[in-house]
């Protein structure tokens, strides 16, 4: 019973500054920083032999990081909407880039824009918003944006300048704002590291040499030159004055694999490679920096995790944890993924375009593909799969023939967490 006590109080002190602001408290800015198409592995405070990441590695030193996150689906479109819904994608209705042939994509933003949004229940509560980069939506509007970059199409337009050609419009924003007094969300999403690799001639020379070849030269190039540019936005923060009353997220939408050796898959897949990322949470005075590397994060935590430390109240339809809650941390012992087609078939039928899903419990991931899905993720598998991936995070060794109880056990838990027989949960 003592030892026991202890660990409570333990994971008590750990938590102490980890508490949504009370009512007369000063409400937090919000920074989310979004990478584009990075492996979880590949940044200095991840232990990459190579790639260098300075500003995030001390963003990382003073911050709650979680090594074990996790996206639910390895894909931009659905990914995103995820973070600003804070629901799975079989729920929100973006389960891939693009509607297929023949649909209008507006079949999907219509009921999406209905969703309770993080962006649109901030700035309802006095909040200014302002969305950068990567968004799927056409108009940041529909996600409740009160600035933005303009109408970004399908995949982000105009505002894909940020970060690659200029920090100008945050920089206006951040000054409009403490101008006028009010809180704000910053939702930076540049299009980086993704393709196109065209870093800095200056970034490249540094790993010519370094990497196996010119294309995994470009990519760690293009790592490093996103870090540059998160250190101008957090200097940014310092140099205003608002390190303190601001909350820094970090993480990326997906995955994305250079082909190192061992580890399977890449994004658009359910493999670690794919749907894992580590999580970053800064908040000065308030949340204690350490690495949590027992606990479980998902991106679905994201949007009440904001919410609650904003002081505004999380709809019933946000499926996730607030991160900077102990007890919730502690409670929630498993995260669900669910990987579709680049293609979506329709709005309100997910299951269409289904290729597999997974749950990660403890050490313990199960992933139950369709037969469809197999052939690409593994010709020599029966379409279920399990590994430790504390011990084996490269899944090298599906151990589901030696442990059918445990199999068994994930199995119903992922039909209890969605049965894709099922209408989706909205």
């Amino acid at each position: 019973m003592k030892a026991a006590l202890a660990a409570l109080l333990t994971l008590g002190a750990l938590f102490a500054q980890e508490r949504a602001p009370t009512a007369a408290a000063k409400r937090p800015n919000l920074v989310l920083i979004l990478s584009d198409d990075q492996g979880f592995g590949d940044y200095g405070f991840m232990g990459h032999p190579v790639i260098e990441t300075p500003n995030l590695d001390r963003l990382a030193a003073e911050s709650l990081v979680f090594p074990r996150g996790y996206v639910p689906t390895a894909l931009c479109c659905p990914s995103l909407a995820t973070i600003l819904t804070g629901t799975y994608p079989h729920q929100h209705g973006f389960t891939g880039n693009d509607p297929v042939k023949g649909k209008d994509r507006n079949a999907w933003i219509e009921p999406f824009g209905r969703m309770p949004q993080v962006p649109a229940l901030l700035a309802a509560a006095g909040y200014r918003t302002l969305e950068t980069g990567k968004y799927w939506q056409g108009d940041p509007k529909v996600s409740g944006f009160t600035d933005s970059m303009g109408e970004t199409g399908r995949h982000g337009g105009q505002a894909l300048a940020i970060g690659r050609e200029t920090l100008r419009p945050i920089e206006d924003f951040v000054a409009a704002a403490q101008e006028q007094q009010q809180p704000f969300l910053l939702w930076y999403a540049p299009f980086l590291p993704h393709t196109p690799h065209t870093p800095p001639e200056r970034l490249l020379a540094k790993y010519r040499d370094k990497a196996a070849d010119l294309a995994q030269a470009k990519y760690f190039a293009m790592c490093e030159w996103l870090d540059e540019t998160c250190g101008e936005l957090l200097g940014l923060l310092d140099e205003r004055g608002l390190r303190d009353d601001t909350i820094v997220l970090f993480l990326s939408d997906n995955g994305w694999s250079q082909g190192e050796a061992g580890f399977r898959g890449s994004k658009q897949t359910l493999w670690e490679h794919g749907v894992r990322q580590p999580f970053l949470i800064r908040w000065p005075g308030r949340v204690l920096p350490r690495r949590d590397e027992q606990h479980l994060a998902s991106s679905i935590d994201l949007a009440p995790t904001m919410l609650a430390a904003a002081g505004v109240p999380i709809p019933d339809t946000m499926r996730g944890v607030n991160l900077l809650d102990a007890a919730a941390v502690a409670a929630r012992d498993a995260v669900f993924c669910e990987d579709f087609t680049h293609d979506m078939a329709a709005p309100d039928d997910p299951a269409a375009t289904l290729e597999g899903r997974a749950v990660i419990c403890g050490e313990w991931k199960l992933i139950v593909t369709r037969g469809d899905k197999r052939a690409r993720m593994d010709p020599q598998t029966e379409g279920v799969f399990l590994f430790d991936v504390v011990k084996d995070p490269k899944e090298q060794h599906d151990v589901a023939a030696e442990h059918p109880e445990r199999v068994a056990e994930l199995r119903r838990r992922l039909d209890a967490w969605w049965d894709p027989a099922a209408k989706p949960r909205r």
